[in-house]
């Protein structure tokens, strides 16, 4: 059965969910995502790990004490460090999207708490040859959002990155719970947009630092995501690493598509 919790950081009040037993596996999710994006991948996983998931700060059920405030990727690592202090450390961690460049900061400076991190198509458009295509196509992107709304910025990123946004037609039944997510997730798209994309994206990882830390680096890129911006991305971080990446099952949102073949091949990835 998923426990629900929630714990007091500076300036935020968290909201997590744990499910499973044995050692912690913290999944940082990425851009407006929230824990219920990851429901049925940690039921597949919750046979070998204490899985918490959580609501990042500045999305759904996780509040600011005050106003919001915008993204700092080092206040989200402090902020997922305390959260394994919590729960159990160390931990092993998946972060997925922006989720991961939270969790490359979170292996540098929180070393101590973490065993391993695999790191699902971040953004690293900075450690790149010539980021400038990405940090242009990013301000347009942000530009849209200014002039048209967020309707109309969601369109453009989920068309340019090869993704499918729209709502489900009407015929398409979803679960509750399902739908009680992707109404939160969509929720949480101004905050992501004003003051979330632009931060996550420009964080450039300490790569000197991650390739002496303790903590094992795993980049991880979808199996379907061959061709679209996020692969080259992921690949600059991997070579900038000196490592193979392992290719896990679909695309940038394979962990939700395909949720237990991804969850053996995360495992996998994990323990290797």
């Amino acid at each position: 059965m998923t426990r629900t919790a929630t714990l007091k950081v500076p300036g935020a009040t968290l909201y997590y969910e744990v499910l499973g037993n044995g050692p912690t596996l913290l999944i940082i999710p990425g851009g407006p995502q929230d824990a219920g994006v990851f429901a049925e991948l940690s039921a597949a996983l919750a046979d070998r790990y204490t899985v918490v998931a959580y609501d990042p700060r500045g999305n759904s059920r996780t509040t600011f004490d005050g106003a919001p405030t915008p993204l700092d990727v080092a206040q989200q690592a402090d902020d997922a460090a305390a959260l394994i202090a919590a729960v159990g450390s160390p931990a092993y961690v998946f972060g997925t999207s922006g989720g991961a460049q939270i969790g490359l900061d979170l292996a540098v400076r929180h070393a101590q708490h973490v065993r391993a991190l695999v790191a699902h198509e971040p953004p690293t458009m900075m450690l790149l040859d010539d980021p400038g295509p990405h940090v242009a196509a990013n301000q347009a992107l942000y530009d849209t959002y200014v002039r048209d709304g967020v309707d109309a910025a969601m369109g453009q990123f989920f068309s340019s990155n090869g993704l499918g946004g729209e709502a489900p037609p009407p015929e398409f039944e979803m679960p509750p719970e399902a739908m009680e997510t992707f109404a939160r997730v969509s929720g949480n798209f101004e905050y992501w947009l004003a003051h979330g994309m632009i931060p996550l994206s420009s964080y450039v990882p300490d790569v000197d630092a991650l390739r002496a830390s303790t903590p094992r680096i795993v980049v991880a890129i979808g199996e379907q995501s061959v061709g679209q911006p996020i692969h080259e991305m992921s690949l600059g971080l991997a070579a900038r690493l000196a490592r193979d990446p392992v290719m896990l099952p679909g695309d940038h949102m394979g962990f939700e598509t395909l949720a237990e073949p991804f969850a053996e091949a995360l495992h996998r990835a994990l323990q290797d």
